[in-house]
């Protein structure tokens, strides 16, 4: 098991997002963007896979540490903290299930209908020509 695994595996434990993560990393002051987080994350076999360091999870897990349990001076209960993330996380989902207020669809009446052909002319543009078509390609000889 390498260090990509382990972060993998911590971060669908916790239920991190990357956005989460980024902060866990700037409470030990280590800068790493979305980007490069998306890459540690990818399966080895594609092309922008990204190989996690030592470094990235050992600052990644000394950052877990100050964001569950707190500094010294300033300690947390990382059961609370845990449980206050769960609250959010249940929270976001409930506002997105919320059912949005449309109106039903209603179909036109025959009366509500034009008939084919009449009424005002359509202002939709007529497909564009294509770019290429316009310039004129000299191949180096003069056509006379």
């Amino acid at each position: 098991m390498n260090n990509n695994d382990v972060f993998k595996k911590l971060r669908v434990a916790l239920q991190l997002r990357d956005d989460q993560i980024i902060e866990i990393l700037n409470l030990v002051n280590f800068r790493v963007s979305k980007g490069e987080l998306g890459n540690i994350f990818r399966s080895e076999d594609h092309p922008n896979y990204m190989e996690c360091g030592d470094q990235l999870l050992r600052n990644f897990l000394n950052g877990l540490v100050i964001y569950l349990r707190g500094t010294k001076e300033d300690p947390k209960n990382p059961r609370e903290v845990l449980d206050q993330i769960a609250k959010n996380k249940t929270s976001i989902s409930k506002d997105a299930k919320k059912p949005e207020t449309k109106k039903p669809f209603q179909p036109k009446s025959a009366t509500d209908k034009k008939p084919f052909g009449q009424g005002k002319p359509s202002t939709k543009k007529q497909k564009p020509e294509s770019p290429v078509e316009r310039f004129k390609f000299n191949s180096g000889k003069n056509k006379k």
